[in-house]
């Protein structure tokens, strides 16, 4: 069996359900103070605002879940594990998020819009894994403002200025991961470059001669045949908040570092909740996968061309989890607009809209036609007699 890029995890069985809730509720407090906590990025415990005081994280040992996909598409009760939970929507950019319960304004961590809370609760399934916040804020904004000095073509005062407005957002965005092994029948054909010499009429010295060239030909066989790959862990973004070309740039993500599915590691953030949902998330993994399928039928034709006609793909046994992965999000303001950052929540990655310089790319352009300009001069100057 052939391994796909992502590696593989043995599907394991699921853990006793209500552990995960009791252990919340006993660490929100802190135990020095009582005052609420929050999770600090980076360490395996949460850190007291008021009082500093650093609170170990008890994580009951549970293993990581693959859910039966096709059970869970069937609405099978026994598929996958629901929780209820309680969250905000944006009226202006539609996005569903948590809300921290104590508070009854804010805004919107994906277009900044201002909120007043009212809370809906929806059961939805419940995540398996979450990959904790290995960058601070402090960090993350750091990482900004390198990045706005960094920019091309970016205005002057804006390298100058260099950060962020406001606060940065924790947000834990979800996603689904999806396990398959696959067969694929296929059909196509290989073609085979040979040489086949050619007789051409041309000029030469101003008389007309025939000579012999060698023309480059393909001749195509019939092929069809079987492959077989096992995808692990094919990553499909379960919201559509922020903008397909930011997110993939945040890529790739080290799934490596999933951790086990504990509420406590959300404290002090936001999670949005999946407006993706599962049968339409499998047919994105699906042509992600058909992609590297379509690889592995072209190696396996052979030749030097390689045609694909058909390919029929079969699933077996598919699995899937329901993830969390970080995110800080920001904004920055200039010229009176506003423009939107994101910064990876575990390797620092920062991928943003961004203003340019109009006069900056003036002059580019005009250096640039200078130089064609001078080549030109060059050539013309240079030219034998007779001229072109």
């Amino acid at each position: 069996m052939e391994f796909g890029p992502w590696g593989r995890r043995e599907i394991e069985p699921a853990s006793a359900p209500g552990s995960d809730t009791a252990l919340r509720e006993a660490q929100l407090t802190c135990e020095q103070c009582g005052a609420v906590l929050s999770y600090a990025p980076g360490r395996n415990s949460l850190q007291c605002d008021y009082c500093g005081h650093v609170n170990a994280i008890e994580i009951v040992p549970v293993r990581i879940v693959e859910q039966d996909l096709e059970a869970a598409l069937q609405k099978d009760r026994h598929a996958a594990p629901l929780e209820e939970i309680r969250s905000v929507r944006c009226s202006s950019c539609q996005a569903t998020f948590t809300f921290d319960p104590d508070r009854h304004a804010g805004e919107c961590p994906f277009c900044g819009q201002s909120i007043v809370t009212d809370t809906s609760a929806h059961h939805q399934i419940k995540p398996q894994a979450v990959l904790p916040f290995e960058i601070a804020e402090e960090t993350a904004r750091g990482r900004v403002r390198t990045w706005l000095r960094s920019l091309w073509f970016a205005p002057g005062r804006l390298k100058r200025m260099g950060q962020v407005s406001g606060a940065l957002h924790g947000v834990y965005l979800p996603y689904w991961t999806y396990d398959s092994d696959t067969e694929t029948d296929y059909v196509g054909r290989r073609g085979e470059i040979y040489l086949e010499p050619v007789q051409v009429r041309t000029r030469v010295n101003g008389r007309d001669v025939v000579q012999t060239k060698m023309v480059q030909k393909v001749r195509w066989y019939p092929a069809r045949g079987r492959v077989r790959r096992h995808f692990d862990d094919v990553l499909v973004l379960a919201s559509n908040s922020l903008p397909t070309w930011m997110t993939d740039r945040l890529e790739p993500w080290d799934l490596g570092g999933l951790k086990p599915y504990s509420a406590v590691y959300l404290t002090g953030f936001q999670a949005e909740a999946y407006r993706i949902g599962l049968g339409d998330g499998f047919n994105v993994a699906h042509d992600k996968m058909k992609s590297r399928i379509a690889s592995d039928v072209r190696m396996d034709i052979g030749g030097d061309l390689q045609r694909i006609e058909h390919m029929d793909i079969r699933h077996r046994e598919p699995t899937f989890k329901h993830v969390l992965l970080p995110l800080w999000l920001g904004a920055f303001r200039y010229s009176g607009k506003t423009y939107h950052v994101s910064v990876n929540g575990q390797n620092g990655e920062v991928q943003g809209e961004r203003p340019y310089s109009a006069w900056k790319i003036f002059l580019l352009v005009l250096f640039i036609a200078a130089i064609g300009a001078a080549i030109a001069y060059y050539v013309y100057l240079n030219q034998p007699p007779g001229g072109f």
